[in-house]
């Protein structure tokens, strides 16, 4: 089963003026992902808006990543969504047009007690194939349901083809506790794309990163920096990476990841409202801030 790892770009979903999903700038995006070296895609989560998109539109997304990706990255598809039957017709559909495996967040919005949290996992990775894998995706900070160390053993257990998690809080005592999960034959992948780095020293295998999106260049060069053992330059890269974090706001806003994406030539679209893009104003602003990074 294909793990992921190292640079794992959370992509955004561009949509045209009338709201339709672009297909054309996914696969524009693909390609500059893949040239700038990223080692994993993941579409169709938070940073690209998984929650105001219908089924048909995530399958749709989901099936113009796996075609232009063409085998050259590691391709896994979020399929989370409010109720266990639709995140069921969406890893199926993952699996069905040859993606390489699926995150799959924590149910949103209702608290979930642990009997129900490992009843849902237990039934989603029923679903697939045995060997078709499974990362639990940890965001309590939005979802509202969160999964304790000793529930995500529970989970491992239960379900051998769940072969990590994607952890997006700032917890690296957490962190650590998961990375003993199923004596430690855990992946472990960190949200927070700041703390990359302390993340590959405490044993993560990655990081999932919105940042990486519209500027992977840095999370790209700290991940090789780290291969090659060369620390400082990995301290180097990790620093400006974070620079340009903060003036994306690391994914506060994903108007910003698209707005940025214009700047470096791709298409990156619109949001879908509530969500708003920027106006005139906040664009020139970002514009200025992140002129000096973009090579």
């Amino acid at each position: 089963m294909k793990k992921m790892y190292g640079v794992i770009t959370a992509m955004t979903t561009p949509l045209t003026e009338t709201g339709t999903i672009d297909t054309k700038a996914i696969e524009a995006h693909v390609e500059f992902l893949i040239e700038k070296g990223v080692n994993c895609i993941y579409p169709c989560g938070t940073t690209g808006e998984m929650m105001n998109l219908s089924p048909e539109e995530r399958e749709l997304v989901a099936e113009t990543v796996v075609r232009a990706v063409a085998g050259r990255a590691i391709v896994y598809i979020h399929v989370g969504a409010q109720t266990t039957a639709e995140t069921i017709r969406l890893a199926q559909h993952a699996e069905r047009i040859g993606a390489d495996g699926i995150g799959v967040v924590t149910p949103p919005f209702f608290g979930l007690n642990d009997k129900a949290m490992l009843q849902y996992y237990k039934e989603v990775a029923a679903s697939v194939s045995e060997d078709f894998p499974i990362y639990v995706y940890v965001i309590p900070q939005c979802a509202g349901n969160d999964i304790s160390a000793p529930l995500m053993e529970q989970i491992a257990q239960a379900c051998p083809n769940v072969v990590g998690v994607k952890y997006s809080w700032a917890d690296c005592i957490r962190l650590k506790d998961y990375l003993n999960v199923r004596g430690g034959d855990f992946s472990v992948l960190f949200g927070p794309d700041r703390l990359f780095l302390p993340a590959l020293a405490m044993g993560c295998d990655g990081t999932v990163s919105g940042c990486s999106g519209p500027m992977p260049e840095h999370f790209v060069g700290v991940y090789r920096a780290w291969k090659d053992g060369d620390m400082e330059k990995a301290r180097e890269e990790q620093k400006t990476a974070n620079e340009i974090c903060e003036i994306m706001k690391s994914g506060a806003d994903m108007g910003i990841f698209k707005a940025v994406m214009d700047f470096r030539g791709l298409t990156g679209g619109h949001m879908r409202k509530p969500l708003l893009d920027l106006d005139e104003h906040e664009r020139a602003l970002l514009k200025e801030q992140i002129a000096p990074y973009i090579p």
